[in-house]
């Protein structure tokens, strides 16, 4: 029998192998077996120098035929077997869409976290700003500026972490008040929150806690303008019939300063373990910017006046939602925090 007979002899050999194949894995080895470099067309192949140029020309042309239509068949087989393994897998794993889902626990916001962006909200709905600032901070900024020198007594009221470099966590955001006025000349209105620390810790009292300071410069503010303010955000926060009271008190960088207090939302006012039989809770601390921290940042007192107020967004988040210690805020306890489920 000739090259000729027998290269058609090998191709339907290759074919019924081709379509008995089962797997990928025997396609290859009849790849090698018949295409290889050392498979049976090749074999074949060489013997092509015996032949007379005619028959050389028309035998290689059979094989190159013959090779590139196996190769093709091998290769739609593959993707064949490839795609029914797909298949199989896809049924094997089907997903009964009619069964039931397994239950997953939903989140809710943290009711910190939530209180702080009520709170923002609110004074943005009155045309205050976000301000940002370092938490890592320089003493000129969180003190000296703000008109707390060195010796000042006030520092001792706010029991500092100071960093190896001289830096400071910052203890209120404060400072971003001041870097704001630094950049940006008044009109100014700000809300800075933020995290502060202070070395702190008890049922009311945490190393690291979250505020809101606001600022409003213009000219001719007044603590009327201030009371105004304040009084439309507590009322925004705690009802429309919260009591609300002004004391006199002292900040270094506030002149005349004030603390505002509220009716307990725990007794309604008549007195309780909560505040201390008072019927009132302290809400915040406010003032007017005093004219020394206008001169640090190149303010004239004499052409602009504002105040400043801040308040703890723990605090807020405890009178609201009536927790008796803080530390629960921070502790992750599922218990508690599903609690707070459904609040914004």
């Amino acid at each position: 029998m000739g090259l000729k007979e027998d290269l058609k002899a090998l191709e339907e050999e290759v074919k019924k192998l081709i379509e008995t194949a089962s797997d990928i894995e025997k396609l290859n080895e009849i790849r090698i077996n018949y295409l290889g470099k050392k498979g049976k067309i090749k074999s074949i192949l060489k013997m092509l120098g015996k032949l007379s140029p005619e028959e050389r020309k028309e035998i290689g042309q059979l094989a190159n035929r013959i090779k590139d239509y196996l190769e093709e068949s091998i290769r739609e087989k593959t993707e064949l077997l490839k795609k029914k393994a797909l298949e199989e897998e896809l049924k094997k794993n089907k997903i009964d869409l009619s069964l039931p889902s397994h239950w997953i626990e939903s989140g809710s916001s943290h009711p910190v976290i939530s209180t702080l962006i009520e709170i923002s909200q609110t004074f943005i709905s009155m045309g205050f700003s976000v301000a940002e600032g370092p938490e890592v901070e320089k003493e000129k900024y969180n003190f000296d500026m703000l008109n707390i020198p060195p010796d000042h007594p006030a520092r001792d009221m706010q029991d500092t972490f100071f960093l190896n470099n001289g830096d400071i966590l910052r203890t209120h955001t404060s400072p971003v008040q001041i870097r704001t006025m630094l950049r940006y000349k008044p009109p100014v209105a700000i809300i800075a929150p933020g995290r502060v620390y202070r070395k702190d810790a008890d049922p009311t009292h945490s190393p690291m806690f979250h505020q809101i300071e606001g600022l409003l410069v213009d000219r001719d503010v007044t603590f009327r303008d201030l009371k105004g303010i304040l009084k439309i955000f507590l009322e925004s926060i705690f009802g429309q019939d919260v009591k609300i009271r002004f004391r006199p008190s002292y900040f270094p960088f506030t002149e005349p300063s004030a603390e505002v207090d509220i009716g307990c939302t725990v007794c309604g006012g008549k007195g309780c373990r909560v505040c201390k039989g008072t019927g009132w809770l302290e809400i915040l601390g406010c003032g007017m910017v005093d004219p020394e921290v206008f001169k640090a940042v190149d303010i004239d007192p004499e052409e602009y006046t504002g105040f400043a107020f801040g308040l703890g967004i723990e605090r807020i988040a405890m009178l609201k939602y009536r927790i008796t210690d803080i530390r629960l805020l921070f502790t992750g306890d599922m218990r508690f925090n599903q609690q707070f489920k459904g609040i914004r």
